[in-house]
């Protein structure tokens, strides 16, 4: 789910079953400083919920303060006063709002609460001295930066070139750039792999498309052939007590000419019960020609990739959403079942990660608001699940007008099963019903 978007003032109604717990970290601090000039303070109305909800929504634009830290504070109900972070707001061009922002917090479940709650917002001017954990950004070398929590890895943006030196010096797929490896699981444990043999252009969490057209010529991105993807500037790179934040402008180039405009948002949420979500935002535009992209025929996939670390190449277990209305013992994961241009929601790969003492994985999640939702998908049981958008038809977007793909990224603990991974799914998509009052 997008959460850089705006909502409407409606009050809804949402239940749903206990089992699910995303983020959160309680603190019994408050401040009694307002944020706004008028003395009033704005209310958020979040859903009443049995599972924790990861939420990144608007600041309204009262609130004047550039403040990082603020808190939520609960009105009736559990009356729980929570932390919240402030951090940039996406454009729909991609780039950085310079005013307002994006609230940052997570709303533990509340077993008692029947309808929506609410919370109203005060600064944070608590003391920040001896605190221990949150996020902070490293540079690993002029070509990667890394995000840890607390003493912890969490991920690797690789902005420069990276090169894979058992990788043929004729081979296209020799060289990439503009992609997250490593992902950590929450034990440490590698999950994705890079320039694997099978699939030398695997790498990590990438978006690639197979068949791209420019003024009639074929590109492929995917194998890197004749087309490219370069690093061009940050938008926003910020760590705090919370979340981590990485914002990056990346071009499409064939050759020297820059023919597409790629802007990244990732934030990581802070781990907990379990589990880490990390969002994900893309917003595209063509330069100056109508640009038109195609998944792989019969398969579908281009798009956003994720390509796991799996030894062996059948210990991996694949679950979908398909399976989540599924028996167990009828499931896909069940019969090992690799999947072709297939709808679903999220799909779930876990296995036994080298080095790790026990089985752990991620879901890849797609926003509620995905174009043609749900997108189509290809699953490989050797570490593979790819989202197939536009699929196997080709769209052609217009020059200068931008478009957005949205999902989450959830790390996770043991192996779930299809309906906690469905409960995880359910919050995420709730998340976009948080609003102001």
């Amino acid at each position: 789910m997008s959460v850089f978007r705006q909502h409407t003032a409606i009050t809804i109604l949402v239940t749903w079953t206990a089992g699910c717990a995303l983020f959160v970290a309680i603190s019994n601090s408050a401040s009694a400083e307002r944020p706004n000039a008028n003395g009033s303070e704005p209310i958020l109305i979040v859903p009443s919920s049995k599972v924790s909800l990861q939420l990144a929504v608007p600041l309204p634009d009262e609130v004047k303060s550039d403040a990082a830290r603020w808190q939520l504070v609960e009105i009736g109900g559990a009356k729980q006063t929570l932390p919240a972070q402030r951090v940039a707001a996406m454009k729909v061009d991609g780039t950085a709002a310079q005013s307002g922002g994006q609230l940052l917090a997570t709303i533990p479940p509340d077993g008692d609460a029947e309808g929506p709650r609410r919370f109203r917002l005060i600064e944070d001017k608590t003391s920040t001295k001896g605190t221990k954990g949150g996020f902070h950004l490293r540079e690993i070398s002029d070509k990667s930066l890394g995000l840890w929590e607390g003493d912890k890895p969490v991920l690797v943006y690789n902005h420069g070139v990276i090169t894979g030196k058992d990788v043929p010096v004729s081979d296209s797929r020799r060289r990439r750039a503009c992609y997250v490896h490593p992902l950590w699981g929450l034990d440490g444990e590698l999950l994705t792999d890079d320039f694997p043999r099978d699939h030398y252009h695997h790498h990590g969490i990438f978006w690639t498309w197979p068949q791209v057209t420019i003024d009639g010529k074929k590109y492929d991105l995917w194998m890197y052939k004749n087309i490219q993807q370069r690093f061009v500037r940050w938008i926003d790179r910020r760590a705090g007590p919370l979340a981590g934040v990485l914002a990056v402008e990346n071009g499409w180039f064939v050759g020297e000419r820059k023919v597409m405009i790629e802007r990244v948002w990732i934030r990581s949420f802070q781990a907990t019960g379990g589990s880490r979500a990390i969002d994900l935002d893309f917003v595209w535009t063509p330069v100056d020609r109508p640009i038109t992209l195609q998944g792989q025929g019969r398969k579908s996939y281009g798009g956003l990739t994720v390509r796991f670390d799996v030894s062996p190449r059948r210990d991996a277990k694949i679950t979908t959403s398909a399976d989540a209305a599924r028996p167990e013992s009828n499931s896909s994961a069940a019969k090992k079942v690799d999947l072709v241009n297939t709808p679903l929601a999220w799909a779930d790969l876990t296995s036994k990660f080298p080095g790790a003492k026990a089985r752990s994985g991620a879901a890849v999640f797609a926003a509620p608001d995905h174009p043609n939702f749900p997108p189509t998908w290809l699953t490989r049981h050797y570490g593979a699940l790819c989202v197939g958008w536009p699929g196997v038809k080709p769209r052609t977007f217009a020059p200068g007008k931008p478009f957005r793909l949205s999902y989450r990224i959830w790390i996770h603990k043991k192996d779930p099963g299809a309906a906690r991974i469905q409960q995880a799914y359910q919050a995420y998509a709730t998340t976009a019903q948080a609003q102001w009052e």
